[in-house]
């Protein structure tokens, strides 16, 4: 089985600027710079077959090409499950626009639905419950809070199979395709 996302990687400079600020939380797991992207579309776990279908259904997706940009930090809610730290992306709409053209498109190959709503953002940390509960966490968010960058732009989607392992989750990319 292939444990597969969607994402776009950002150009080296951003993942600089986003390394800078990795820090300063006591027992959060930060991510390193080969786990930095922004997800467009979970996938999960899935057969050889289905992988291939998957590729060559990313390979017909027509879209322009992005010009993105940091904008301030986050954390999304405790009891979600989902506890981490993350960088907003801007524009918006183009990005949900993407997701949105993925998600069709990896519907028609026989994959349900995503059934969240799409919040582009960039995962910098995940948080334990000690982590979580310190006040280093809201003092990080409050120092943070204006994170900007230049626009940047991305021009490919990636293909990633997740390989977890004890320590963290190292992320292949498996199929590259551009934008544009």
């Amino acid at each position: 089985m292939h444990r597969l996302f969607v994402a776009l990687r950002p150009p080296p400079p951003i993942r600089e600027t986003l390394d800078l600020i990795m820090d300063g939380v006591p027992d959060a797991r930060w991510q390193d710079d080969e786990q930095l992207h922004l997800t467009l579309r979970y996938i999960g776990k899935v057969d050889r077959h289905m992988a291939e279908d998957i590729a060559v259904t990313l390979g017909s997706i027509q879209a322009q090409a992005l010009d993105l940009r940091l904008s301030g930090v986050g954390r999304f809610d405790p009891q979600s499950g989902n506890d981490s730290l993350w960088a907003g992306v801007l524009p918006h709409e183009p990005l949900a626009a993407l997701h949105r053209k993925i998600d069709h498109a990896l519907v028609r190959c026989g994959l349900p639905p995503e059934g969240r709503a799409y919040r582009p953002h960039i995962t910098l940390a995940r948080l334990s419950r000690r982590a979580g509960q310190q006040a280093e966490t809201s003092e990080w968010l409050a120092a943070h809070s204006g994170l900007v960058s230049e626009p940047f732009a991305i021009a490919h989607i990636i293909l990633y199979e997740s390989h977890l392992d004890s320590d963290a989750a190292h992320y292949e990319p498996i199929g590259r395709w551009p934008l544009g």
